[in-house]
C-alpha cells in the first residue's frame, strides 16, 4: 500500500473543472496526497470537452490551465501495468455498475489505495458487492 495516496476517477477531475468545486479542488492540490490515476483519465476528460466548457462557464483556455496544473497532480498508470489479477477483480466488481471505472478500480485495487470518486451509482454498486476503499474527503 502506497500511504497517504488515492486513485481519482474521471468525474472528480471534471468536477475540479467546474468553479463550484473548490473543495475538490483544496484536495487535489493539498501536499500530503499522492493521486494516481490510469491513462484513460485524459482521454476521458479531452472526449468531454465541450460538455465541459459548456457547463463550467470557463472559456476553453481557461479550462486548458486549470486542466494542466490539475494533471501536474497526478501520476498516469498506463492501463497495461495493472496486474492482470487487479483487472479481473475490477472487471468483476464493475461489469454490471459500470465498465469505464473498470480501469480506476482496477488501479486503487493494484496499489492498495483507495478509490476516490463522487460516482453515486458506482460506490453503492460497489459496496452492494462488499468493495468499500473509497476516499472520503
Amino acid at each position: 500500500m502506497i500511504s497517504n495516496s488515492v486513485v481519482v476517477d474521471t468525474n472528480l477531475i471534471f468536477s475540479a473543472l467546474i468553479p463550484k468545486a473548490s473543495r475538490i479542488r483544496e484536495i487535489l492540490f493539498e501536499n500530503n496526497l499522492r493521486f494516481y490515476s490510469p491513462n484513460f483519465l485524459i482521454a476521458e476528460i479531452y472526449k468531454h470537452k465541450s460538455k465541459l466548457i459548456k457547463n463550467s462557464k470557463l472559456s476553453e483556455s481557461e479550462i486548458y490551465l486549470y486542466f494542466n496544473s490539475i494533471i501536474e497532480k497526478i501520476k498516469f498508470i498506463p492501463t497495461e501495468y495493472i496486474g492482470i489479477e487487479s483487472r479481473q477483480k475490477a472487471y468483476d466488481l464493475c461489469k454490471d455498475v459500470d465498465v469505464k471505472d473498470i480501469p480506476f478500480l482496477a488501479l486503487a485495487i493494484d496499489l492498495n489505495v483507495p478509490l476516490w470518486t463522487g460516482d453515486r451509482k458506482l460506490k453503492d454498486g460497489l459496496k452492494t458487492k462488499g468493495y468499500n476503499n473509497f476516499y472520503l474527503e
